[in-house]
């Protein structure tokens, strides 16, 4: 069929054409919204799950939903290796600017902004990868200690004073917060903690990778009454049956039940990849319904692109012995797999491997669901490891 109609949207964070069974997540962020813009109590939500089940498209439609209910947002993405703080002032910078304009709040505004140049040239002395400058003069003695505590709290606290004189709420948007240094991570937690202790309407919305639970948890033991973690999974039946036949059924087309069955079982209903198998099983089909054989050619397709992109920019970020280590891993199947046995197929012992899965899991390969336990953060990774590399040893 014509590859120009075709309805699907693979790709990082792309919406796709139907957002099937993830209405209740959306309806909570915004019931909680809507509740701290208004200055009563609620836990915002972060999101955590696997590569592939949407958390980035569910945290923009939350975010675009907000702005349409004048929410004001701050959106960022924390890359690693990068700081907080330097992610962080740009995109503040400019939700300040944007309220500005509102004659009632500009002594506010005002302040905020010398709040935010204060914090900016305490924290370049810092962390020194903060590339901004903020053309107001810094109050003296607000958000300009050096100390990212004292100084975020401060700095939240005024943008929060501010949103409040104009009525609204600022969120941060942050992507991929597994990212955050536990430091910077405490800072950030610590900051919000104060202000919704002061009942000031600025809060997170943010996603990330399972280890992301751990992780604040470490960084403050109280974030778990601070937000709500929501577990982003695959998609049931169906709902991933909507999320692959709806946008078809738009253009006039269907699939037939085999093919539905042969994409969902391919898929394991991960809609990442639910949007690549509808991509190739249009582009090979000739004719509504598209068939079985053509979800079967799909799945040829979808393989072969996914091994060049999508698994193969993780596998090269790996060096030679984490290859080994998630190499040994896949030889066991999807997982997850005791430690000791990863090992053992290793022929190594556990202590002597330790080190590599601690680091495979600070790049976000694998997370450790259960004490002892290793899985995968990326689905049908261990197909591509067999695939890709002969087995260990």
């Amino acid at each position: 069929m014509d590859p120009r109609t075709n309805p699907y949207a693979p790709g990082a964070g792309t919406p796709p054409p139907e957002l099937a069974g993830r209405d209740k997540i959306i309806e909570d962020a915004a019931v909680a919204l809507d509740r701290i813009r208004a200055g009563r109590a609620s836990r915002s939500l972060i999101l955590y799950g696997l590569r592939g089940v949407g958390k980035t498209v569910l945290l923009n439609r939350i975010r675009i939903d907000a702005e349409a209910r004048g929410i004001e947002g701050i959106q960022i993405e924390a890359p690693e290796g990068r700081s907080l703080p330097a992610a962080l002032a740009p995109a503040m910078r400019a939700t300040l600017l944007r309220l500005s304009h509102i004659e009632a709040t500009k002594a506010m505004i005002g302040r905020a902004l010398s709040g935010l140049a204060g914090f900016v040239g305490a924290m370049k002395l810092k962390y020194g990868d903060i590339e901004i400058g903020i053309d107001v003069e810094p109050e003296k003695g607000l958000a300009d200690s050096g100390d990212l505590d004292s100084d975020l709290t401060a700095l939240l606290r005024t943008v929060g004073e501010a949103a409040r004189a104009a009525g609204t709420a600022v969120v941060l948007y942050i992507d991929e917060l597994q990212y955050v240094p536990e430091e910077q991570l405490a800072a950030l937690i610590t900051a919000l903690h104060a202000a919704s202790q002061m009942q000031l309407p600025v809060t997170m919305m943010a996603a990330g990778l399972p280890q992301l639970v751990g992780h604040t948890g470490r960084a403050k033991s109280y974030a778990e009454r601070l937000f709500a973690f929501v577990l982003v999974d695959r998609l049931d039946t169906a709902a991933a049956t909507k999320a692959l036949c709806v946008p078809a059924e738009k253009e006039g087309i269907a699939f037939d039940a085999v093919a539905i069955s042969t994409i969902i079982d391919q898929t394991r209903g991960y809609p990442y990849f639910l949007q690549e198998w509808g991509k190739h099983s249009w582009d090979v089909a000739d004719a509504s319904p598209i068939s079985s054989a053509d979800a079967e050619q799909a799945t040829i397709n979808a393989l072969a692109e996914l091994d060049a992109s999508f698994f193969r920019v993780r596998f090269d970020r790996l060096t030679p012995s984490e290859k080994l280590y998630v190499r040994a891993m896949a030889e066991l199947g999807p997982g997850p797999h005791r430690s000791g046995d990863i090992a053992e197929q290793l022929g190594r012992k556990v202590t002597a491997v330790a080190p590599l899965r601690n680091s495979l899991i600070s790049k976000g390969m694998i997370f450790a669901p259960s004490h002892g336990d290793t899985a995968f953060t990326v689905p049908l990774f261990d197909g591509f490891m067999r695939r890709i590399m002969p087995p260990a040893g």
